[in-house]
């Protein structure tokens, strides 16, 4: 994906290098889309602002925001666009971040001769929007499915913008678009203003954010990008902005993402909670909360962003997908899974969130330890059981190793917590069975003839997910059987530089594409083992293939080194910042359990 992301922890926007608005589901992440081309070139809608004569055309993000600002060099003159979704903190102390997007076009020199094209297509590109002008906006409405509208407010001509012809810019101008009608007049002003609040928020809020110097602006762009996937509403993190985006091109291996992953959002907020980010953590911590408010509700693979149980998945056999990748699905069965592996990302999350940065109160949340205890229950209760797995396999149900593992995680950190809070009753239960889970494991997942950890219990096939037993530290990195399982990643899934989940086949096929968050688990693992030069090597090869804006999708096409899948992905850039602090640091998860890797108060 060539585009850039905009958005304000409401919703988010894909900016092409056209400076077209390719996504955007307005009110929220999970709203149908007003411009969705990037699924359909025809159906879907965009909203570019384009120019006549041009020279040259250059993108970039303002420093250390979200903010993409577009130059146009023409024959007749200069201009800047800056898109941006508002952020900044009210009157009230706060956070002000609505549902609209606004397009600043700021006349740099002469009197440049500036084209909009207007492609509005709402409710996934269904039917092309109806726009009807009233004095103060260009409203904007949905003809078929659902009623949607919106409100398009500018100082420019509406008709000449209607009508896609040249305008000839003669002072700076604006495009707010909002889900919204305003209340308070649109002026210039207004809108320089909340421009000027949203670029110091962000530049604030970095600022504040620790990093080493060594990988320090890809790891600001991936905070910033973690960032924006977490909903301010209710504290849920989606796994990316979009829906359909293909894992291969022309295949359908095409999901919706635009919801909270328990596994993908407990380890994003465990790296917050590790930096010091502690209002970004305390948001998910509420969140999962809200959701288990009972003693027999059980945990959620997944949950939508306002905290739905159900997500039921569709085929929008209108659209064409992206580059002809059928289906195009919003909703995604996954969550009608079992996945054991959640326990325990949820409570490593809980646990470094609380004891990392509360070690030193003594008011540990009741409510919270009524979750780690009702989640340990579960674990004891169920870890004998096959589940889906990791990568959510729609076949048969198996013993996956690196479920049964994150089991052990889950009652490993349990008793930590339990010690924490005083409930010695608990932690010996607790780790007897971490024991147990722990021997099971090392019996039934490891094949000797491979030398590996295997993807389930009797598999002849190699998980990249068994290279997390680093990162949660299940046995010593000197331990023949894990150098064994790095050798046996090295040998069967890596392709030219790059890590495949598994290649055995599943209900769709062979994969053939790379994932990138499995590449920087083996980046560590070499690391871990004292294969330095050879990480530091192959992490300087990933990166290098981020796009122009240093985003990461979810995976990579290993021959043509094209980023595919949904878009810009947060678990690889959760783990791009994991693996860069490890080479610069030596910062490791494992090891530093009893005090944060950096502590920034917010």
């Amino acid at each position: 994906m060539k585009h850039a992301i905009i958005g304000n922890c409401t919703s988010a926007a894909l900016i092409s290098p056209e400076c077209s608005v390719d996504w955007l589901c307005l009110p929220f992440f999970d709203s149908p889309s007003l411009f969705g081309r990037i699924l359909d070139e025809n159906k879907g809608g965009y909203f570019r602002i384009w120019a006549e004569n041009i020279i040259s055309v250059r993108q970039q993000y303002v420093h250390h925001t979200p903010i993409l600002k577009t130059t146009f060099t023409t024959k007749e003159g200069i201009f800047e666009v800056m898109d941006y979704m508002p952020r900044f903190l009210s009157p009230k102390r706060e956070v002000y971040c609505p549902s609209e997007i606004h397009r600043n076009i700021y006349l740099v020199s002469g009197n440049p001769h500036l084209v909009v094209d207007l492609k509005p297509a709402p409710n996934y590109g269904l039917a092309p929007g109806c726009c009807s002008l009233s004095s103060d906006y260009l409203k904007i409405q949905s003809t078929q499915g659902e009623y949607n509208s919106y409100y398009l407010y500018s100082n420019l001509d509406f008709d000449a913008v209607l009508q896609g012809e040249p305008i000839v810019l003669k002072k700076s101008a604006y495009f707010l678009l909002s889900y919204h009608e305003k209340l308070v007049s649109v002026t210039p002003d207004k809108i320089y203003l909340e421009y000027e609040k949203t670029k110091s928020f962000w530049m604030d809020w970095v600022y504040r954010t620790k990093v080493p110097e060594k990988y320090k602006e890809i790891i600001i762009r991936s905070i910033i990008t973690l960032k924006l996937l977490m909903f301010q509403k209710t504290g849920a993190v989606v796994a990316a902005p979009t829906t359909s985006l293909p894992e291969i091109v022309g295949k359908e291996r095409n999901w919706d993402y635009r919801f909270c992953w328990v596994r993908d959002t407990s380890m994003i907020i465990d790296l917050y909670a590790r930096m010091g980010h502690v209002h970004s953590a305390e948001s998910f911590m509420k969140f999962i909360l809200g959701r288990m408010l009972l003693k027999n509700e059980n945990i959620a693979v997944m949950y939508g962003i306002h905290g739905e149980r159900n997500m039921e998945e569709k085929t929008l056999e209108h659209l064409q997908g992206y580059k002809n990748s059928r289906p195009v699905r919003i909703g995604n069965a996954a969550y009608r899974q079992q996945q054991n592996d959640v326990y325990g990302e949820l409570i490593e999350a809980i646990y470094s969130y609380f004891i990392l940065n509360f070690r030193y109160q003594n008011d540990f949340d009741e409510e919270l330890w009524t979750v780690v205890r009702s989640l340990a229950n579960d674990v004891l209760k169920h870890w004998q059981e096959p589940d889906c797995g990791i990568w959510e396999r729609r076949g048969p149900k198996q013993h996956f190793v690196h479920s049964k593992m994150m089991n052990w995680v889950a009652l490993d950190r349990a008793a930590k917590i339990a010690k924490f809070v005083h409930q010695e009753k608990n932690v010996s239960r607790y780790l007897s069975v971490a024991e147990e889970i722990k021997k099971d494991i090392l019996q039934n997942g490891w094949n000797d003839r491979l030398k590996s950890f295997v993807m389930f219990y009797g598999s002849e096939d190699v998980d990249a997910s068994n290279l997390l037993m680093f990162h949660y530290g299940f046995l010593e990195p000197s331990d023949p059987r894990m150098i064994g399982t790095v050798e046996a990643a090295v040998k069967h899934l890596l392709r030219d530089g790059f890590v495949m989940r598994y290649t055995a086949q599943d209900d769709f096929g062979v994969p053939q594409n790379a994932f990138i968050v499995c590449t920087f688990w083996l980046i560590n693992a070499l690391y871990l083992i004292g294969r330095k030069e050879e990480a530091k090597k192959m992490f300087d090869q990933v990166i290098g293939n981020v796009n122009r804006f240093g985003l990461l999708s979810e995976g990579i096409d290993p021959v043509t080194k094209s980023l595919t899948g949904n878009f810009p992905q947060g678990y690889s850039h959760l783990a791009l910042i994991q693996t860069a602090l490890l080479l610069e640091t030596d910062y490791r998860w494992s090891d530093n359990e009893e005090s944060s890797l950096y502590k920034v108060e917010y």
